[in-house]
């Protein structure tokens, strides 16, 4: 790997700065200056330093995401700009992928990683991880409506949803300006939703199921992980080694 690309991907700088820092000697492999962008090194073996401090090697890479809607959940599409695209050069790696997708006009939490694992326990049907949205829905949400999400529901598969989680909201509690997307109309209702499957549009097919549409999707938390609010639509940042530690374990 050239030693360029090994300091944007493992710190996050651009290649540009890592050039930077190597024509003013502050990158060194093995206790020797780089002097060269294309020197190749052997991250799992050698010694690197930069800025004056130890950088060991990272396999993988955890991006959390405040996904804008607009944006497709793919590595790929001709047609939209996808998730993978606002993430900057320098932390682009092979195999990156959107673990979790969110619909094409769903907002908010994404975990962006390359480690199949990780998504797998996070994913699987049998491992039952708590996934929270925040959803503004038509019409006001009773307490009859609210009792057949708790209790698990027929959305037109072959067996029943597992009973969900379900909080209230009102519009003073949400503290939200009245242009914010998630705002209620006087005849709309908001709720955060907590839901331990993924089936296909679940969220929509449950509220829909009881009369309520969704006007607005929002994924808040998907395990130990939830969504840094100062993160604007469309900014990201990676990981703490103590968040990725929390989501393996769950």
């Amino acid at each position: 790997m050239r030693i360029d690309k090994f300091a944007a991907e493992q710190t996050g700088i651009s290649r540009s700065d890592a050039k930077e820092l190597i024509k003013r000697r502050k990158i060194t492999v093995n206790g020797a200056p780089v002097t060269s962008a294309d020197m190749h090194v052997d991250p799992e073996k050698d010694e690197i330093i930069i800025g004056g401090k130890s950088i060991l090697y990272r396999q993988y890479m955890y991006i959390m995401l405040n996904k804008p809607a607009g944006v497709v959940c793919a590595t790929r599409d001709e047609l939209s700009e996808t998730v993978l695209e606002l993430i900057p050069p320098e932390l682009r790696r092979k195999g990156l992928f959107p673990a979790g997708r969110l619909d094409k006009d769903t907002e908010g939490l994404l975990l962006i990683t390359n480690d199949g694992a990780l998504s797998h326990d996070l994913l699987a049907p049998g491992k039952h991880v708590w996934k929270t949205y925040f959803v503004r829905v038509q019409g006001i949400l009773e307490d009859k409506d609210i009792e057949r999400l708790e209790n698990g529901m027929d959305i037109g598969d072959d067996r029943m949803t597992l009973p969900a989680k379900v909080k209230r909201l009102d519009a003073v509690s949400l503290s939200l300006s009245a242009d914010d997307p998630g705002y209620p109309g006087d005849t709309e209702s908001c709720l955060e939703l907590s839901i331990c499957e993924g089936r296909f549009h679940q969220v929509k097919r449950m509220l829909a199921g009881v009369g309520h549409p969704v006007l607005y999707l929002k994924r808040l938390s998907m395990g130990s992980l939830r969504l840094d609010e100062a993160l604007k639509q469309g900014e990201y940042r990676r990981l703490t080694p103590e968040k990725i530690a929390a989501l393996q374990k769950k």
